[in-house]
């Protein structure tokens, strides 16, 4: 993704609060997955935070401060800092009342028309802010909009993901689909029928006119962040994703799953498995028995996983792809269509498509 906030976590059921002890990074530097970047404390318990991306780190904290469970102590950013006054540079350490923005951010709140005179210029400008800055504006709602019941749901994307969702919405039968949200495609236009209500920007109004539902319709195949970011935004604005799981996949009642989990039709989840928050297990894919699914990683159509497989997140297992029994396929991975997995995958790692996989060290 573009940016990613570095949160304080929860170390103590009983202390929402934790001391900023050493921060073991400098503001503006190259960071890589799993370095090590602050060291908190509680009365109770002790943690050091690693990166949970690789990025451009910058700082929103200094040490020995105390800070609530959620407050952010870093941004991560793919980009450099831009710093914007009356032309652009790159260091951070200009007037005070500069405006501080990343690259994303700038290019969204371009997009979007908003007046950099009026961002704070007391933080870090990210893209985050920006959607929930203009997210927040008041926006009228097309006028042919009714909203006629408590399950009324809105679909976040119209493409090719989102038609399959509002097919297995229709086979759920729970939930009433009103229209859809895309950033990209025209108020009015429909998909299966289904009207584009308008981009990010109509999401408080909908909010506000009390619709509740909502379901990424964003498969993000070929970038994960995109299908990630949709997440993000709608829980930003505090609507309730709920699990889909089509008529026609069989789920082991000893299985369990997270949050905001999408199993399409003819999917098989078996006994003991696991599935993570925000996974998608596709058409006709087989998660065998004590399998676990990281979160945000997508299982393709017709994957076959052996018992005991473990997938991390964000990870993309193609289709067709077969695995040997107990395996461990790491975070950030993408496994081409029809591979052979015959031995654990590291993390970051591309494996081509068709390609029969014996482990690093035997290729």
């Amino acid at each position: 993704m573009a940016e990613k906030n570095v949160l304080v976590p929860l170390l103590n059921a009983n202390e929402p609060e934790a001391k900023l002890i050493e921060i073991h990074v400098n503001d503006g530097q190259l960071v890589k997955q799993g370095d090590l970047l602050f060291s908190l404390e509680t009365t109770k318990a002790t943690a050091e935070i690693e990166s949970p991306v690789s990025g451009f780190i910058y700082l929103m904290s200094v040490e020995n401060n105390n800070y609530l469970v959620g407050d952010v102590l870093a941004v991560i950013s793919e980009e450099k800092i831009i710093v914007r006054n009356k032309k652009f540079g790159t260091n951070l350490k200009d007037k005070k009342n500069d405006l501080r923005i990343t690259e994303p951010a700038r290019n969204l709140a371009t997009r979007l028309g908003l007046d950099f005179k009026k961002l704070p210029k007391d933080r870090l400008i990210t893209e985050d802010l920006i959607i929930e800055l203009a997210g927040s504006n008041d926006v009228d709602l097309p006028e042919s909009l009714i909203i006629n019941s408590e399950k009324n749901l809105i679909v976040y994307g119209a493409g090719g993901h989102a038609k399959t969702i509002i097919d297995m919405v229709s086979e759920i039968n729970q939930y009433e689909i009103i229209g859809l949200i895309d950033d990209h495609i025209p108020v009015g236009f429909k998909v299966m029928g289904i009207p584009v209500l308008g981009s990010f920007l109509v999401l408080n109004a909908l909010r506000e006119k009390g619709i509740v539902y909502a379901a990424n319709g964003v498969g993000g195949i070929s970038d994960f962040s995109s299908r990630e970011k949709v997440f993000e935004i709608l829980e930003k604005f505090n609507f309730t994703i709920p699990r889909l799981i089509h008529p026609r996949a069989y789920i082991e009642k000893s299985s369990t799953m997270g949050t905001c989990v999408q199993v399409f039709a003819n999917a098989y989840i078996g006994s003991g498995a696991k599935l993570d928050s925000y996974c998608m297990i596709n058409t006709g894919a087989v998660i065998s028995h004590d399998c676990v699914i990281g979160s945000h990683t997508h299982i393709a159509p017709g994957a076959l996983l052996a018992g005991q497989v473990e997938v991390g997140e964000r990870t993309l297992v193609g289709m067709g792809v077969k695995t040997a029994i107990g395996i461990k396929i790491g975070n950030n991975v993408r496994v081409g269509n029809g591979a052979i997995l015959n031995a654990d995958v590291p993390s970051s790692s591309i494996i081509p498509s068709g390609k029969v996989w014996l482990g690093v060290e035997k290729q």
